[in-house]
């Protein structure tokens, strides 16, 4: 009898062994499905879907959000896009060295100042020169010549595209960027100066330029036209370029198609934009007609353009030292 204990014991010990080894077996493969559960999720899927996150002014990006056909045509390729409104260039650009967007547009001189910052900027499209889209404006018949702002106050918006524009028509008409006394103000601030006569002249771009003639009898004293040419720009960072250079494209491309509905629709492109800019249709009737419409690769010229805006507020010293735009080239330009 003992004997029979002895074996009976051995088993039921040898079956609660073979037990526990199966609960374990069993518990480890559960942990198994939850963990390829956990990796496979929804929520672990949505946070590894691409994203073009587009910092803004509002403009002809404005019109591709309010429209959706950007969120359209990336969603076929399993990507979404977030929309990031700034006040101005300058903002944007902090924005992309801080890792917030992806993808805006700016126009020539901010990224200038942004990249001698340290912001690894590239360049991923441009617009056409745009010369009328920039004036220097003045309120009343005193000045009649560019060559008569020497010794005058002249309200802009410091390291904006008016500043270089500012910079070569002084050139042009035999003065010297030290011959003027500059008013750094931001728009809203610069025209309440202009109105109330702080300023002599005020440096400014679309649709202030256009606003100012209307509700201030304000007279263009020059603009851009044969003196630089006013692009602006798309920009992204190196290493979002590189890995997501079909979105950035498709971006591209819908900034063409509203270039295109500008040109083929401009009362509607008009009305759509007073609407988003808060302005007076008849303001952006003629905004719309001083542009030039069109959306460009980045090519070796055009950087060069910007190198020689790089160079010359080098020389003013507005910024720290030499950049090279080289360094700025998208991945694909060969």
């Amino acid at each position: 009898m003992p004997q029979y204990e002895d074996k009976h014991q051995r088993a039921l010990a040898t079956v609660e062994l073979n037990s526990k080894r199966r609960r374990l077996i069993g518990a480890g493969l559960a942990l198994g499905a939850a963990g390829a559960a956990a990796a496979f999720s929804p929520r672990r899927a949505h946070a590894a879907t691409r994203q073009l996150r587009v910092g803004y002014q509002k403009g002809a990006l404005s019109i591709i959000r309010a429209h959706g056909t950007l969120e359209q045509r990336l969603a076929s390729l399993g990507a979404t896009v977030k929309w990031v409104e700034f006040s101005a260039g300058p903002v944007q650009l902090e924005a992309l060295g801080a890792g917030s967007i992806d993808f805006g547009d700016v126009g020539e001189a901010p990224p200038i100042f942004s990249q001698a910052a340290g912001t690894p900027l590239v360049y991923v499209g441009a617009t056409v020169p745009r010369p009328y889209v920039e004036a220097v404006l003045v309120k009343d018949d005193s000045l009649q010549k560019p060559a008569q702002l020497k010794g005058k106050r002249i309200a802009l918006n410091k390291g904006s595209n008016v500043h270089y524009f500012l910079v070569k028509l002084l050139e042009q008409h035999g003065l010297h960027y030290g011959d003027v006394t500059p008013v750094w103000l931001a728009p809203a601030d610069a025209r309440a100066a202009f109105e109330r006569g702080s300023v002599d002249a005020w440096a400014i771009w679309e649709p202030y330029l256009a606003a100012a003639q209307q509700t201030l009898k304000a007279r263009i004293l020059a603009d851009a036209d044969g003196v630089v040419k006013n692009r602006a720009y798309y920009f992204s960072t190196r290493d979002y370029a590189r890995d997501n250079g079909d979105l950035i494209r498709i971006a591209l491309e819908e900034l063409a198609k509203v270039d295109e509905f500008a040109k083929t629709r401009p009362d509607d492109y008009a009305s759509e934009l007073a609407g988003i800019l808060g302005l007076p249709k008849s303001v952006l009737d003629v905004v719309v007609r001083r542009y030039t419409y069109g959306t460009l690769p980045i090519t070796q010229a055009i950087l060069d353009e910007q190198q020689q805006i790089a160079d010359t507020f080098l020389d003013l010293k507005l910024i720290p030292k030499k950049i090279n735009l080289r360094e700025t080239a998208p991945p694909w330009l060969a």
